[in-house]
């Protein structure tokens, strides 16, 4: 049965494809809030997501002998094409699929949201994803690891969004909106400026630190 998450990823797939439409050279050379990488191989990244299914993962996984870190790098030079406009091209090319690797699509969506504003961030380019689907993500990262560190982060904090029902942990407050929460919990110290509570240093050297 289709997940009801994939329109949610459909969603933000197209919206981030629109907003890098105008961008200039320099623009895609930008170093993303995924400091190893620039905001086009970010996106290139994304596309990754997007066309690489269960069989084709372990596949490359086994040719990389388990360097999930060179799996990573390999599949991306794969997508990334000769320009931006390439880059851009084969992302708005996979905006509806439905591929993905053995991951839940919660995880999918994650990481298209995250990487989003991993892109946009740098860049100055705003967007608000609707509350609810960021609320599903927030609490999607809240109680799992998998792809990235977000749980092991939380330990002895409260996380309570201000723009909607997002809530979780007990100890030290840290609120703010959904998306800077999201964003703080998987590791963009950026993102720790937009929060308030006592909580904030402590998971901001958690940030820092993974």
């Amino acid at each position: 049965m289709k997940s009801t998450d994939w329109p949610l990823v459909h969603s933000e797939r197209a919206a981030l494809a629109d907003d890098l439409a105008h961008l200039t050279d320099e623009q895609w050379r930008t170093r993303s809030l995924c400091t190893e990488l620039t905001v086009r191989e970010v996106l290139a990244h994304l596309t990754v997501s997007a066309r690489l299914n269960s069989v084709r993962w372990l596949a490359g996984v086994i040719r990389c002998r388990f360097d999930f870190d060179k799996q990573v790098a390999v599949r991306l030079a794969e997508q990334l094409g000769a320009t931006p406009a390439e880059t851009l091209e084969r992302f708005r090319q996979s905006i509806g699929s439905t591929t993905k690797p053995p991951l839940p699509v919660l995880a999918v969506l994650g990481e298209t949201l995250v990487h989003g504003q991993d892109i946009r961030h740098p860049l100055g380019i705003a967007h608000r994803p609707p509350v609810e689907t960021v609320t599903r993500v927030a609490e999607y990262y809240a109680g799992t690891d998998l792809v990235v560190l977000a749980k092991g982060r939380l330990g002895g904090l409260r996380l309570v969004a201000e723009d909607g029902p997002f809530t979780t942990g007990s100890g030290a407050l840290v609120s703010g909106s959904t998306l800077a929460l999201v964003m703080a919990m998987t590791g963009r110290t950026a993102y720790c400026d937009e929060l308030e509570g006592e909580g904030v240093d402590l998971l901001r050297e958690r940030c820092g630190s993974a």
